[in-house]
């Protein structure tokens, strides 16, 4: 269990792409990497930016662990550890975020693709009601 949790790797990288690091569940950094660029910043706000990315990379370990004991030993370990611990995995957390929901992907691909709504859902009929069975493909 101990190896398997030791492969456990979390990464992460500052927004700009100034910073990056790889972490293991037990917090010891694996790799880092600092751009040039940060050699004219406050050194209290390259620090501050460090342990950000840190513990981003952090919960990734985290729960790349979880994911992999899950994949051992079960999912109702996971939550087993959860319940134990009193912390959400980090897949989990209140403070992750959910991302988009399936209308804001659609709204967002119409307006990057320059589409307005299809011509049959303006006209009041469903794409699915001009669909014609008799179009797919049989292989028996």
């Amino acid at each position: 269990m101990a190896a398997v949790m030791g492969e456990a790797r979390g990464s992460a990288h500052a927004v700009d792409g100034s910073v990056e690091v790889t972490v293991d569940a037990l917090g010891a950094l694996k790799r880092s990497w600092l751009a040039p660029s940060l050699m004219g910043w406050d050194p209290s706000r390259v620090s501050a930016l460090v342990l950000e990315v840190v513990r981003v990379a952090m919960a990734e370990a985290e729960q790349d662990c979880y994911n992999r004991v899950g994949l051992l030993l079960g999912e109702e370990t996971g939550l087993l550890v959860e319940a134990l611990s009193g912390k959400a995995a980090p897949a989990r957390s209140a403070e992750d975020d959910p991302g988009m929901t399936v209308e804001e992907f659609q709204r967002l691909r119409a307006e990057r693709r320059g589409a307005s709504a299809p011509a049959s859902a303006s006209a009041g009929v469903e794409e699915w009601e001009t669909f014609d069975p008799a179009s797919l493909r049989s292989d028996r």
